[in-house]
């Protein structure tokens, strides 16, 4: 399992406890000590996973074993069906589109999907989708909203690809074909971000009724190291940058850009993904069951409201 800096504390005394439980705990009279390091390790989580600053989270949401979209899919839906490519141009890897189960009702679900090893990060491109991929994504909601399926996005991309390819073939209006495509949705539709929601790349798939993120995701314009470049012209200032693009998710909900944090297993989602999944799935059941009570036209009017009272406004006369 791969750790972070500030994580190497905790993780030497879960190696220590491995040991302990290989070597043989009652028969060496160990259970003392064990019980000991299984008390420190609780506390040094509070304490650390408390403490953590702007950067550090920045980090989490990154983690190389954070749950991925289809980590979440395998756990909270049954009989998912994966529907490949736009009808236009290619299938994209970097979104998972598709229908599912959810407690037996049929909903649309659409992801970033990033890689675990380098032949998948290659494939899945990082997570930062072509127009391909977000032209699959319409595909998928045009579909949800003809059958009156819900639509469930989940977020988790540094931005849409920014290759001369992906310009070439439309990448900006990709991008804002998906905003307009959401916003007229008649069914209900969740966006959550899982990890890293970047710039449009994110956005395309989050003009959502509700607005979901996760503890220790990210939310924001532009990835830190890219607005450190901008404005200092060094990229290596990124924690700088982080903690003035206010990304975090208590910033997302104070700015009404989110309307729930889902909270994370102690230390994050990467050390019980099994437990980020269920905190995750009972959210989204509550939410679709809220929304589930609203005709078509009061659903396209929330989302509209929801978005118009983003942002401070002043008319000048």
């Amino acid at each position: 399992m791969a750790h972070l800096e500030f994580e190497k504390p905790i993780v030497e005394l879960e190696d220590r406890i491995r040991e302990l439980k290989l070597y043989g705990v009652r028969e060496h009279g160990f259970e003392s000590e064990l019980r000991k390091l299984e008390e420190r390790v609780s506390t040094m989580q509070q304490e650390i996973y408390d403490g953590l600053g702007v950067w550090q989270k920045v980090q989490l949401s990154r983690h190389p074993d954070r749950p991925y979209f289809l980590d979440y899919l395998e756990r909270i839906f049954d009989d998912f069906v994966e529907l490949h490519g736009d009808r236009a141009y290619s299938d994209d890897a970097a979104i998972v589109s598709g229908m599912a189960r959810l407690d037996g009702r049929t909903v649309a679900v659409i992801g970033h999907q990033k890689g675990r090893t380098t032949k998948e990060k290659l494939r899945r491109n990082f997570g930062m989708a072509h127009p391909e991929g977000y032209r699959k994504a319409m595909r998928i909601m045009e579909m949800a909203h003809r059958f009156r399926r819900p639509v469930l996005t989940f977020i988790d991309t540094p931005g849409a690809y920014p290759g001369i390819g992906a310009e070439e073939r439309g990448q900006s209006e990709a991008i804002g074909a998906s905003l307009l495509a959401m916003s007229r949705l008649r069914v209900p539709v969740i966006a959550t971000v899982i990890g890293e929601g970047g710039s449009g790349g994110a956005l395309a798939l989050g003009v959502a009724n509700r607005v979901l993120m996760l503890q220790f995701a990210t939310y924001s314009v532009i990835t830190p190291e890219g607005c450190a470049s901008i404005l200092w012209r060094d990229g290596t200032r990124a924690a700088d940058a982080a903690v003035q693009l206010k990304l975090l998710a208590n910033n997302a909900v104070d700015l009404g850009v989110v309307d729930e944090v889902v909270p994370e297993p102690a230390g994050g989602a990467h050390r019980d993904p099994d437990d980020a999944a269920r905190l995750l799935g009972v959210a989204l059941r509550r939410h679709l069951g809220e929304l589930s009570q609203h005709d078509g036209a009061a659903l396209i009017d929330g989302r509209y409201a929801k978005f118009r009272a983003m942002g401070v406004t002043q008319q000048l006369t």
